[in-house]
């Protein structure tokens, strides 16, 4: 049985001389088996493996999209990103003597239905995409107020649009055109939030949050989804970025929608289903809300019939905000330390 040297240090002074030469000898034995632990890191990620060397594991990598190799199933820990759904079922069969895994997505809902032990660790890689999804989620942003998915139709058609161009009224009351002086608020306020609201309360946006507990964070007033039929009618542009779970879908209901303005924009980087998306091509298409930019959706592609690529005033982004962990090496270097030690794991499920 493998003894963390945290434990052994403890245990070690209190121990008698000959107690203590069995405790040294039996650690040698453990710590050859800790030295033979062995991971597995995806080959889908250029990662820095220079930077996990020097602890008592041997990296080995695999294939995402294959089965796992014979010479790799006694891997003790597995790091998954963008694995298909047959490697994932596949490695849950074989991969016996498995004890934790480090997913680097966001929400490890692909290694949760792939059928492992429920003695087996998982942590997500819950941060390493906050930059990148803020980024589009602001990029989605501005392209709805500042409509140049528009300008780029007209543009095709070798057209002029007169409307979107020449003297414009500054900040209408009917429309969302700018960030200035914006009601902006983001439904699921967690660390992308959190990387987000800074940028949009620079351009001069009125940042407010929805969560599960309510609070200020960073300077930005987070309320409960209580408040929401007081919150939905002032706001100019919903970002939604909830988990995919059974609590968080069709939260944007047809009865939400209706809180909102006319002319609100819905901007979704979270999870596709969260939002009724029926419901959401009905509003747009009786011109009962200004727009949605989506970056994902339901079911993933987006089906041909989908009512979502016709209907009025709707951006579809092919879920690409994240895709680019940001410092993958340093997560799965301080859990692995972490591990070896027998302490707590960051982004533990």
């Amino acid at each position: 049985m493998y003894l963390p040297p945290m434990l052994f240090s403890k245990l070690a002074p209190k121990l008698t001389s000959p107690s203590r030469r069995l405790l040294y000898s039996s650690l040698a034995n453990t710590n050859t088996t800790a030295a033979a632990m062995k991971l597995l890191y995806p080959t889908s990620l250029k990662l820095d493996i220079q930077s996990l060397e020097g602890f008592s594991t041997d990296l080995v990598p695999y294939d995402v999209k294959a089965p796992i190799p014979d010479s790799a199933t006694d891997a003790d820990i597995l790091v998954t990103w963008t694995n298909s759904a047959d490697n994932l079922k596949d490695a849950a069969k074989k991969l016996t003597n498995l004890k934790w895994i480090q997913s680097l997505a966001a929400g490890p809902n692909d290694v949760l239905a792939a059928g492992f032990p429920a003695s087996v660790r998982i942590t997500t890689g819950s941060g390493l995409h906050d930059k990148t999804v803020a980024e589009h989620a602001l990029g989605l942003l501005l392209t709805a107020a500042r409509r140049f998915d528009e300008m780029r139709e007209f543009q095709l058609k070798k057209t002029w649009p007169q409307h979107l161009g020449g003297a414009q009224p500054d900040r209408p009351k009917d429309r969302f055109t700018t960030l200035r002086d914006a009601n902006v608020l983001i439904w699921g306020y967690g660390n992308i939030a959190k990387t987000l609201a800074p940028h949009l309360t620079a351009w001069g946006a009125t940042v407010k949050g929805v969560a599960r507990s309510a609070g200020v964070r960073e300077g930005v007033q987070v309320y409960g989804e209580e408040s929401l039929p007081e919150l939905l009618p002032t706001t100019d542009a919903l970002v939604m970025i909830l988990p995919g779970s059974e609590s968080t879908k069709d939260v944007l209901n047809a009865e939400r929608l209706k809180l909102l303005p006319k002319h609100a924009w819905v901007v979704n980087v979270g999870r596709g289903t969260s939002i009724d998306e029926e419901a959401l091509a009905d509003a747009l298409e009786k011109g009962e809300l200004g727009g949605a930019a989506l970056d994902v959706f339901k079911t993933e592609p987006l089906p041909v019939s989908s009512r979502l690529w016709t209907t009025p005033n709707v951006l579809v982004s092919p879920h690409a905000a994240g895709g680019r962990p940001q410092d993958a090496e340093a997560l799965i270097a301080y859990n692995l330390r972490r591990f070896l030690a027998g302490q707590e794991l960051r982004n533990l499920v």
